[in-house]
């Protein structure tokens, strides 16, 4: 199952950062920097995205208040991969589009997938002993919010989240 929409520790692994889509179709290029993957298999691990995504948030120049959006998003898209999906990655991306910055982060697991995307985005619902604002609280810190997820084969979340600049 895809869903799209906008709102109405260990050591990373580097990957090349390459370009990718946007809104009607405008192109969106990652900065000259590569994009950095870590890993999420551990307690220490989700520290270490938070740390390095709140980084990222100060390089690309965000204000306190959208470094503390874009961090909270990990963290929950994190533990979420963490906990449901048996771990997995989150990739960290630098974008630049007309005359904006902005940050992507990747979050994926290889888990049992979401059965019920619609439902999971419901604030309140959880599978587990959280408040269930996970999901859907981490879709309204963003701008873009895109979810692939398929039974058995688990779960790719992609959000992104512009500078006003």
């Amino acid at each position: 199952m895809k869903l799209s929409g906008e709102r109405t520790a260990g050591a990373p692994v580097v990957s090349p950062a390459g370009g990718d889509g946007l809104r009607g179709g405008a192109s969106v290029t990652a900065s000259e920097n590569a994009s950095v993957t870590y890993p999420v298999r551990t307690d220490e691990d989700l520290i270490t995205v938070r740390h390095a995504v709140r980084a990222a948030t100060v390089e690309t120049g965000f204000g306190l208040v959208d470094q503390t959006r874009v961090v909270t998003a990990a963290s929950e898209l994190a533990r979420n991969a963490y906990i449901h999906g048996g771990g997995g990655t989150v990739t960290i991306e630098s974008l630049r589009h007309a005359g904006r910055r902005g940050i992507r982060l990747t979050v994926r697991d290889e888990g049992p997938g979401i059965p019920d995307l619609e439902t999971a985005l419901v604030d309140g619902f959880t599978t587990g002993a959280g408040l269930g604002h996970g999901l859907g609280g981490a879709r309204r810190l963003m701008h873009d919010f895109e979810v692939h997820t398929e039974p058995g084969k688990g779960t790719t979340i992609s959000v992104t989240r512009w500078t006003t600049q």
